[in-house]
């Protein structure tokens, strides 16, 4: 099986599948191998970039919370954060002073409560009015109504701050994202505490292709690929990665020079 994240890696800098990219992708398809996109996008902000007959057959959606067949769109696997769960995190975010989004269960995870600082946040505005009409704020004080998919907190570009706040949520699972909207930004997700992109491999691997751990190639380019790197025993990183991530994989060309065509050559030469 190969899995690939989805932005920044299969995908060009304009969210476009090049050709090389989609010739690799159908020759995966007829060697049989199984080919599986591991994204941070919902189901909904999948749909603005795959096609329906896109070729992949299965998608890891919202880092791990879901596990999609593309080919008859049947959600195989999903995972939320309990109501109790929702309300702690929500609570500490408040008095941390931190723009935060609560995203609903599965499938309408790209609908969302919002709080907001009103301190300048560019990145979080920005996905507010992206996510307008899929959005309204969370009042204060009164009780979150149900679980949720995932928590998102908004922070600057401060590893520091990461660290510190990731540390009040030690029986959940904190994943640092930088943001897709203007790649400086820190996002924190959370999520319940065996959630990840490795953990939808292994999901996928257990339950549904029923194969062997080493025989998954990976390939991704940010920080929410790191337990999906770490799983895999043939794991790459694209050129356009951040330097930590480089100094730990294999390095392979950036997105928008196919990186991920010349990562799965090298793998397939590797696995003969």
């Amino acid at each position: 099986m190969v899995v690939t994240d989805l932005d920044g890696t299969l995908l060009n800098s304009d969210a476009i599948a090049e050709k090389p990219v989609l010739e690799t992708l159908f020759s995966l398809g007829e060697m049989g191998i199984v080919r599986t996109i591991a994204t941070g996008r919902s189901l909904y902000s999948i749909n603005k970039v795959l096609s329906d007959d896109f070729p992949i057959d299965y998608i890891i959606f919202s880092s791990g919370a879901g596990v999609i067949r593309w080919k008859d769109k049947q959600i195989l696997n999903s995972r939320l954060l309990y109501q109790h769960e929702v309300q702690s995190v929500v609570d500490d975010l408040i008095t941390h002073g931190i723009d935060f989004m609560v995203h609903e269960p599965i499938p309408h995870n790209h609908c969302f409560l919002y709080h907001s600082t009103n301190n300048e946040n560019s990145d979080f505005d920005r996905r507010i009015e992206t996510y307008r009409a899929f959005c309204r704020p969370y009042i204060s004080g009164i009780d979150f109504p149900n679980g949720a998919t995932q928590i998102i907190a908004v922070l600057p570009n401060d590893t520091e701050l990461f660290t510190r706040l990731s540390s009040k949520f030690p029986t959940l699972k904190v994943i640092r994202t930088t943001s897709p909207s203007d790649g400086i930004s820190i996002w924190m997700e959370i999520f319940p505490l065996d959630v990840s992109k490795a953990y939808g491999i292994n999901w996928l691997s257990n339950e549904e292709v029923k194969c062997n751990i080493n025989e998954v190639v990976s390939i991704g380019n940010d920080f929410n690929d790191l337990d999906m790197l770490d799983l895999t025993e043939f794991s790459y990183v694209v050129s356009n990665a951040p330097n930590e991530l480089k100094n730990l994989y294999k390095v392979v060309p950036s997105n928008n020079e196919y990186g991920f065509a010349f990562a799965v050559k090298d793998a397939l030469t590797n696995l003969r």
